[in-house]
């Protein structure tokens, strides 16, 4: 069965594991889209260590859940947008101006909405997580 969008998948395992109060998941299939964004998270605090095992197939990441995730998702489709757009679609996926963050793919690499700002580079809107 193939996947359609695994970074949507991926963000999905992640909610409802922590939803149940686990400590860890895997997610498969592994990319490096995925390992880019899991990077984004650790960074940011969302979520521990995190570390690729080798299946002889695609390979899956074992993350480490903090308990610190009320709700991620993919954001699709996945829009353009110029840096000065992103304070408005903040409006629109996330609760508070200072409460959470939004991952885009830049020419940059992926980065949240506060580098992106920062940095005055624009994207693809990708995920939200808070």
């Amino acid at each position: 069965m193939t996947v359609m969008d695994p970074l949507a998948n991926a963000l999905v395992t992640i909610k409802n594991n922590e939803e149940r109060g686990k400590k860890e998941c895997i997610i498969y299939p592994a990319s490096k889209l995925i390992a880019r964004v899991l990077r984004v998270l650790q960074k940011a605090g969302y979520i521990g260590e995190f570390e690729f095992i080798d299946d002889g197939r695609t390979g899956k990441f074992r993350v480490q859940l903090l308990g610190r995730i009320n709700n991620c998702g993919a954001i699709k489709p996945r829009f353009p947008v110029s840096y000065r757009e992103i304070e408005k679609w903040e409006k629109q996926y996330l609760p508070s101006r200072d409460i959470g963050l939004l991952i885009i793919s830049t020419s940059k690499g992926i980065l949240t909405n506060k580098e992106a700002i920062e940095r005055k580079v624009g994207g693809v809107l990708l995920a939200y997580v808070y």
